[in-house]
């Protein structure tokens, strides 16, 4: 493991400070005042908290100018009614009813993926804005809340431009510190694995709903901040500010300057500013032409600004293809289980399934299934193709819910408990068809699973290299694997062999008592299926193993 240096943990922080310290004279030397500079900032760090659920979380929002809106709303408002000519509790009030309203809307929302989600997220935007529009007595309807005051801090009055600016600066590097510290966090890592695949993350032990939630109300009091900051800038909170225009833009903003990026959300925000102030002038069609620079970025460059360079060189230097990866990973003969997988106290019947039923609709899949796995054995489920025993290992590693029957782990029920609960209680898999995170590397691949058995995988706060115990037990089973020297390659850019190692690699990562291994020899070349036929031996040793196998060959040749 090869840990980061501080410098490059916080490289963009120091390039964002020379750029906000550099952006009031850039915006000079084009004409546009302060002001501008000011709405650049503030937008930056609305695009910046979108991006936490749009690019590090896959979560697509079209209506992320709701708690935009609300946060401009409730500053104002609290201002009005409470905290005259102040600005630091209105604004600190309106993030905890952001937070407190997002993460009502998110208990609803979340519960649909997709496309479902998105379109959910659009309708509360549409509700939003029609109920600030028509709700006059308190939001001023369609002349805006108005008579908002800056304030001072001290003896520094913010009615001076230079003075907000330097403020909302502040702000805004202020959050983008704790944007990195949450990106290089476990939870954050975790929100990177829930975008590659949501369903391995689940498996690995991980509460997906959980993180999901937190993650949307984190990004949605970040972009509620930057509404309070921007109705302060303009004394004033309009409809505007909720409306669907406004959250495609930031949509927009997001996607242009680079949704994996940290600051490519905020580039997007600098763009979006100066296309619309500079190009408006010319022509009053300019956010048609934004359109369809926008579409450009979608198909031709989808890393946006931040990588419109490494598209390019990708064009015109292409990489020479590596047609042996796999080559360059140091193997090691008879290496034992790492002893930090192996269970402790494990006695008797291990697992216990009784008369276990399911039927999808009028397909009756699995009937009446029974079968026992105890400390030290290694079971295997023999069938011809669709007589149900993938759906036998869907049952009980609860990705469906049982019609009749027990499944008993250790002496509980664990029918119908969720597959992230099942993981914790012992039991880990591996898939049919391989199930990695193929946008991260090898190394992380692994290093989420023994990660999620640790206490701190909810923490937000720490980095994750001041874990020296879990990238142990990573390296150490990084090389149990034969994987060491490729850690670093992408799981998708793995040979299929290379892939139900990780796969294997990832159960494994869970420190599990019970592993079900779902064809793991299926499609390997001689040289490969003989690794891995070895691997499952060595852990069979220790752990008890339940195997569907279609080589009977190799089947009778673990027993």
């Amino acid at each position: 493991m090869i840990a980061a240096t501080r410098i490059s943990k916080y490289r963009p922080l120091l390039l964002s400070g020379m750029v906000v310290i550099a952006l009031p004279f850039a915006l000079k030397m084009l004409g546009l005042s302060l002001n501008t500079g000011t709405m650049v900032v503030a937008l930056a760090v609305a695009a910046m908290g979108l991006n936490l659920c749009v690019g590090y979380t896959g979560l697509v929002s079209f209506g992320h100018g709701t708690w935009f809106g609300i946060g401009a709303y409730a500053a104002g408002l609290i201002q009005l009614h409470w905290f005259r000519d102040q600005i630091w509790l209105p604004l600190l009030s309106s993030m905890a009813v952001v937070a407190v309203l997002s993460a009502i809307a998110g208990i609803v929302i979340l519960r649909r993926r997709g496309v479902y989600f998105s379109l959910l997220t659009l309708a509360l935007a549409a509700l939003t804005y029609t109920t600030a529009f028509r709700w006059s007595n308190v939001t001023g309807g369609e002349d805006g809340l108005g008579g908002l005051k800056r304030g001072s801090i001290g003896q520094l009055n913010l009615d001076s431009a230079l003075a907000y600016y330097v403020t909302v600066a502040l702000i805004g590097l202020a959050v983008l510190y704790m944007l990195l510290r949450l990106a290089r966090s476990p939870f954050g890592h975790v929100l990177m694995a829930i975008r590659e695949n949501q369903l391995r993350a689940s498996f690995q032990g991980y509460p997906v709903e959980r993180y999901k939630l937190g993650v949307y109300v984190i990004s949605a009091v970040v972009t509620g901040l930057a509404g309070g900051l921007i109705a302060f800038q303009n004394y004033l909170v309009s409809a505007e500010a909720v409306s669907v225009p406004f959250s495609g833009e930031l949509l927009a903003m997001v996607v242009i300057g680079g949704m994996r990026s940290m600051l490519g959300p905020a580039l997007g925000a600098l763009f979006f500013i100066l296309f619309r102030e500079l190009f408006s002038i010319w022509t009053p069609n300019w956010l048609l032409w934004f359109g369809l620079i926008f579409v450009a970025f979608v198909m031709y460059s989808p890393g946006g600004l931040v990588g419109v360079w490494g598209t390019f060189a990708r064009r015109w230097w292409p990489a020479r293809e590596e047609t042996a990866a796999m080559s360059k990973r140091r193997i090691y003969q008879d290496l034992p289980l790492p002893g930090f997988l192996l269970p402790e106290g494990l006695k008797g019947t291990v697992l216990e399934v009784k008369g276990i039923a399911k039927s999808f609709g009028g397909i009756r899949a699995v009937s009446d299934a029974n079968l026992q796995v105890g400390a030290g054995e290694i079971h295997a489920l023999i069938g011809p193709n669709g007589a149900g025993k993938t759906t036998l290992f869907n049952l009980i590693s609860g990705l469906f819910p049982t019609d009749a029957g027990t499944i008993r782990l250790n002496g509980r029920d664990i029918q119908n408990v969720p597959s992230s609960l099942i993981c914790h209680l012992g039991l880990a898999r591996s898939f049919q068809i391989t199930n990695l995170f193929r946008g991260l590397s090898i190394y992380e691949n692994l290093r989420l699973s023994l990660q999620a058995r640790s206490s701190m995988r909810f923490n937000i706060w720490r980095d994750i290299d001041s874990y020296p115990e879990v990238h142990a037990e990573t390296t150490e089973l990084v090389k149990f694997l034969g994987l060491e020297g490729i850690e670093g390659i992408e799981g998708g850019e793995l040979s299929y062999g290379g892939q139900r190692l990780v796969d294997l690699g990832i159960a494994l990562g869970s420190k599990p008592q019970l592993l079900l291994l779902d064809e793991p020899l299926a499609g390997l070349a001689a040289a490969e299926r003989e690794r891995v036929s070895n691997l499952i031996k060595s852990v069979a040793a220790n752990i008890p193993v339940l195997i569907v196998e279609h080589d009977i060959d190799r089947v009778l040749g673990f027993s």
